[in-house]
């Protein structure tokens, strides 16, 4: 069927579905294969030259993967997407397909520790600089940073892990003006809460691994291409996408039009770099995707619950939530995420990192572990952990003290969600 005016509901389960031509299988099958059989020399040659709609080899083109991918950039209301192994994956490719070495890219200051560590790490080793322009930044501040080598403006929808809301609508003036795609992690948002192309975005990654699989279960990454982006009128930056590929071969714009993007991802970047996502991974990711409405609904209502309780309980400082009535975001998540700013709630203890050692330890119900978007509430001391390699000044930057734990809000029963952090934040009493 058709769901192109359908609801979010309906596309989420429906959008991408093909039925197996041999089983007449109504949910997608698992295509565990490497490969497809050629039936003559020439069909061969025309696959791998790209004259043929027929598929090559698994490490490209998988149907239970581009099942899953067209899912996720329906709903994103993209033109094309794929996936990767991972969230990790998925970043570096996007930027990999962007930049090389002398190249330059722009991000918000807060980001995510492994997309930060990237770009400190193996990108400014191979040759790629980036620049952090923190939360103040105004829209000439943003353009006097961008540079003749820069290739894209970088940011996520809500900051992992201390939150917020990003403005979306200044960061693509910029990237307009700059001639720059607009890259948005939209991981901890979703779809179902913020469509960033519908703010100017022009590609989206997510690390499919956290809400919208859900349970836990599986690691991936999917980029989603928004069909926006005009790569043939920024040649002169860009010149990978209009340029003819070997022997002869059209451009990754003559071939796929407004998909360019997503075309030379998959004919060129992923061919040569190789982080597949496994089909049995897609499968269990199309499961997740079937019920995300109705789980990122009690995911918000949980954690509106849990901002509440915390931010009224004595032993917490502060807690980050970008719907909470006193958040210097709350009117930029009413622009951008008007559902619900995510299901991260942050806090902040009186007693230091004595105190979150005391809280974490002492958690029954709530799992202590580094992941977000599961059915299951997790918490994790950030600053011991995933922020562990910062000295004390790199931490403050980017907001993470000594008493701060990120909880990822779960969808048990929320009573149980808060008796449990009540009877932990009970033992920190004294130290602070």
């Amino acid at each position: 069927m058709s769901t192109a005016q359908a609801g979010f509901s309906t596309r989420q389960i429906h959008a991408g579905s093909i039925v197996d031509a041999e089983s007449r299988a109504r949910v997608t099958p698992i295509y565990q294969t490497s490969g497809y059989v050629f039936d003559s020399f020439d069909e061969g040659a025309e696959r791998f030259a790209g004259t043929s709609p027929l598929r090559a080899y698994s490490r490209t083109d998988n149907p239970t993967n581009v099942v899953a991918a067209k899912r996720i950039a329906d709903l994103e209301g993209g033109v094309d997407g794929v996936l990767v192994g991972s969230g990790q994956a998925a970043i570096a490719m996007t930027v990999f397909s962007l930049a090389s070495a002398g190249d330059h890219l722009l991000t918000t200051q807060l980001l995510y520790e492994g997309t930060r560590e990237m770009l400190r790490g193996s990108l400014l080793r191979q040759g790629v600089t980036s620049t952090a322009l923190d939360e103040h930044a105004t829209e000439a501040d943003w353009l006097a940073a961008v540079r003749p080598n820069t290739k894209a403006i970088y940011t996520e929808s809500i900051p992992n892990p201390v939150g917020g809301v990003t403005d979306l609508d200044l960061l693509a003036r910029v990237a307009k003006r700059a001639g720059v795609p607009l890259v948005v992690d939209n991981t901890v948002a979703t779809p179902y809460l913020c469509r960033p192309f519908e703010f100017g975005a022009d590609i989206i990654i997510h690390s499919t691994s956290k809400w919208l699989a859900g349970h836990g279960s599986v690691i991936g990454g999917a980029v989603i291409d928004g069909g926006s982006f005009d790569w043939a009128a920024n040649a002169e930056r860009f010149p990978q996408f209009t340029a003819p590929g070997p022997h002869g071969r059209p451009s990754a714009v003559a071939k796929c039009g407004r998909a360019a993007y997503a075309g030379l991802l998959r004919s060129s970047t992923i061919i040569e770099y190789g982080p597949t996502m496994p089909p049995t991974s897609s499968f269990l990711l199309l499961h997740g995707i079937e019920t995300l409405s109705l789980r990122m609904q009690r995911h918000i209502s949980n954690a509106h619950a849990v901002a509440d309780a915390l931010s009224r309980h004595p032993a917490v400082a502060r807690v980050h939530h970008a719907d909470l009535a006193g958040s210097p975001y709350r009117a930029l998540a009413d622009r951008f995420t008007p559902l619900g700013a995510g299901s991260i709630v942050t806090i902040e203890l009186h007693g230091g990192r004595a105190a979150a050692r005391t809280f974490l330890d002492s958690l029954d119900l709530v799992t202590q572990m580094t992941h977000i978007g599961d059915v299951r509430t997790l918490a994790i001391h950030m600053a011991s952990t995933i922020h562990g390699k910062l000295t004390d000044q790199e931490r403050e930057a980017v907001g993470i003290s000594d008493s701060l734990v990120r909880i990822s809000v779960g969808l048990e029963d929320v009573s149980d969600i808060i008796a449990d952090l009540t009877q932990a934040l009970a033992k920190t009493e004294g130290l602070a």
